[in-house]
Order: C-alpha cells, then structure tokens, then sequence
C-alpha cells in the first residue's frame, strides 16, 4: 500500500518481506504451471478476491477467438489482417471505446536521439483511421461506440477541440520529462504526456468526418446530438480556414499551409455535402458545397508544383511528403490520374531508400524543429502498397508488402519504424498506425476498396 494505491498479489509461491522488497525463489518443473495474479485496487476499498486462474484464461481466449472469428477477410494476407484488428481491438478500451495509439511511452524512433514521445492516448486521427479499418471487415458495433466516445469527449465549445484525449476523454495531458527514468536502452529523455495536445492540426476533422461518413454508409444511424456535432466541426473547419497548421507529423516547426491538410478539409466539406444530399441530413449544403470547391482551386494552384509534375508538401515548395499518397484514400483525385502518378514517381525520387522503403519526409529541411535523421515510417510504405495495387503494379506492390510484413515479430506485432540496417523495430510498439495501414495495403492487393472512392466525387 502507497498513499492511493494499493496491490494485492495472489499466488501458490508467493515472495517474502525483506527490507523494502520482497523476495521468493522456486523451481518449475517441465509441464507445470504456476499462477500469479497481481491487482491494482484504490486503498480506500476492501482487498478484491482472486480470480478463479484457469476460467479466467479460457474465458479470455474464448472471447478473442470469437471476435477475431467476425473478421472479413479471405485473401493472401488473411493472417496479417486479422492480428492487425486484433492489435486495434487491444487498443480500444472496453468501457469507454477509446482507441490509444500505442500502449508505450519513449521508445526511440532514432536510438540516441530525442524523436521520444508519448503514444498512450487517444489522437483523434488514429482512431478514425482505425474505425474505418474495423468497419470495412464488419465490426460496426466498434464504430458505433467509439462515436460515442468522440461525442463525449468533443462536447462543449469546438473551439476547444484537440487533436488528442484520454482514454476517457481527459483533455490535460501536459507534456514532462521523466529525468529519474535512463530510458530504453539509455534513451532519454522519457517523457509523460505530448506537448502536440495543444497544436492545430487542420487535417483532423477531416479524417473525423470521413470516418463518420464510412459508418453511414456501414448503416450507422445519426442521432440529433452526433449531426449536430459534425455540423459543429465543420463550423470550426470554416472559421480557421485561413489557418496554417502543424500538419499529420505534428512538426514542432513554423506551422505552414500542408497540401494533405487543406485536402483533409476538403474532404470533411465533402463529406458534409454528402451527408445531406445523399442521407438527407439538414445543413448549408451550398455554403460547403462553395468552401469545397475553394479548397479543391487553391489545392491545385498552390500545393502541385507543374514543373515537378506533382504535389508537394507545403504550398510553394519543392518538398514531397508521403501524406501525399492519402489523397485517392479520400476521394480527391484517382489513384491513376495523372497529377497522382507524378506525385509518386517523385517520392520515389526523393524519399525512396536504399532498402526500398519511404520516409515519411526530408528531416534534413528542418521544417520540423528537431534534429535531422529517422527511420522510414511503416504506413507510409504500406501506402505506397495500396497506391501500386489500385494502379496495375502488383508486382511491386506485392514485393513491397511482403518485404513489410515479415518485418512483423513472432507475434505479429509491428512498431511505428523500421530500422533496416539494424534490423530491428524503432518507436513505439506496437503502433495502430501501422496495422492500420496493413490492413488498407491487404485490402488494395484483395481488391476491396473500404469507402468506394475510386474517382473524384466532385469533378
């Protein structure tokens, strides 16, 4: 017992006082089992009995295997696919439905360097993209309530909205070093909460809104309070429209005008159109159907650089970013319109690597605010797999996946990076962005394609 805290160890063999710890020693023998089971439980409450051990276990078992048993998935990657949704069910509370985006803090995305941060929450990004990934293989029941989630914890002002909660919605989540901690590997710093909670991110309500619409169509039913929300947000998109903002990668640079962020509001408009002209829901249907069409002109003149033949990270500049390749993902252009096609050949220009990964960006520019050098990111190949498989290079696309999924450990498990010089995993693990991604890429080389956006909705 410690002050609010207290633990109850229950087990055959259990350890003895000494000093200020406890030790016990015993020999397993080969077949034998021996059980230990160690509870948290508020000091203030009476010591909570022990778990029957072996119905405990078989009722565990029991339920994973029946709801891995619901997944919708028949082709080469069936394997992978399913312990990916069984790692995005892992994520998600069971009370309060919501999604974090990794179960770890400071696990180094760069071994010695300071790219440390803290996943254990829920970013609202990372659990859309989640829910369209369980509803396509038929877990609606999971989007439904993680909706709920989201209604509780954007309730009030919209203004107020951060890119990032609790798992039950909390919103202080102050960003600390931990000096005490040396860190994985002597990485430090360790850190306690992430400072991005305060950044504007424009992208945001847009993967909200898409993922909003993927449940009506999956038959998600509105009710007056979750409209009234997405017209909220949308409300909010408008009034920062001229904003710049800190984009997917959370940079902790000059915020900018992000090409993939001015097309994420172009899909939460999008979506908005939709929602009234397609499910007959009340809006300003003119008024967003104009802010679409707006964004779709500036998009065009500012963020596709005609000399490169392709769309570049920032307005005006002659970066690329692999964000680029979620841009066919919503809708706004094909996967093979020409515009696209030349925006991934100079990816693979610029941010392919020697092992045939991509990076997620130059670090080098500094646009970020920290020192350069990563690993490449997983999802960002797991992209460029999805690109090559809706565009006839399955060849490709398949070498690809293949060489991304038997990164995975024995368990199945992948990290947010890969370090293939070391190979081994790098950041935070295991990361739901990354079996996200798995699953879209799974779906590409299937055929299935998750919101049917094969073409451009408002051309």
């Amino acid at each position: 017992m410690a002050g609010p805290d207290a633990w109850a160890l229950y087990g055959r063999r259990l350890p003895e006082a000494h000093d200020q710890g406890h030790i016990g020693e015993f020999a397993v023998s080969a077949g034998e089992t021996v059980d230990f089971e160690l509870t948290w439980f508020p000091s203030h409450r009476e010591v909570p009995p022990t778990l029957d051990f072996d119905a405990a276990l078989s009722n565990t078992v029991d339920y994973w295997t029946r709801w891995g048993g619901h997944c919708r998935q028949d082709g080469n990657y069936e394997a992978e696919v399913k312990r990916s949704l069984l790692v995005l069910r892992a994520l998600t509370h069971y009370e309060t439905g919501g999604i974090v985006a990794a179960p770890t803090t400071s696990l180094p995305e760069d071994f010695g360097g300071s790219r440390n941060w803290d996943y254990r929450y829920c970013w609202l990004r990372d659990a859309a993209l989640t829910l369209e990934a369980m509803l396509t293989h038929g877990y609606e029941s999971e989007g439904l309530k993680w909706r709920n989630w989201l209604l509780r914890a954007l309730a009030g002002d919209p203004e107020d909205i951060q890119i990032m909660y609790g798992v039950a919605g909390e919103r202080g989540l102050p960003e600390r070093v931990v000096d005490h901690l040396p860190g994985y590997q002597d990485a430090r710093p360790v850190r306690i909460g992430n400072a991005a909670v305060a950044q504007y991110q424009a992208d945001v309500v847009g993967e909200v809104m898409v993922a909003l619409e993927r449940l009506r169509l999956a038959g998600g039913k509105e009710d007056t309070f979750s409209w009234a929300l997405q017209r909220a947000l949308l409300g909010y998109v408008e009034k920062h429209i001229e904003d710049k903002d800190c984009g997917l990668w959370e940079i902790r640079g000059t915020p900018e005008y992000f090409t993939h962020s001015r097309v994420m509001m172009w899909a939460a408009f999008d979506c908005g159109v939709r929602a009234i002209r397609d499910h007959g829901l009340p809006g300003p249907v003119e008024r967003w159907d104009e802010l679409r069409g707006r964004l779709r002109a500036e998009i065009m003149d500012y963020g596709f650089n005609k000399k490169l033949k392709s769309f570049t990270q920032t307005y005006g500049s002659q970066q690329v970013d692999a964000a680029l390749l979620t841009l066919p993902q919503v809708g706004f252009l094909a996967y093979d319109d020409e515009n696209m096609l030349g925006t991934v050949a100079q990816l693979e220009r610029e941010l392919m690597t020697g092992h045939g990964l991509l990076l997620r960006y130059r670090t080098e520019t500094g646009i970020d605010g920290l020192e350069p050098g990563e690993h490449p990111f997983l999802a960002c190949s797991f992209w460029l797999v999805e690109q090559y498989a809706r565009t006839n290079r399955r060849t490709e696309a398949k070498a690809l996946m293949d060489t991304l999924v038997g990164y995975a450990n024995e368990l199945g498990l992948l990290s947010e990076e890969f370090a293939p010089d070391e190979q081994r995993m790098a950041g935070n693990y295991p990361q739901a962005f990354s079996h996200l991604a798995l699953i879209r890429a799974a779906d590409a080389m299937h055929g299935v394609d998750p919101l049917s956006l094969a073409v451009n909705r408002d051309s």
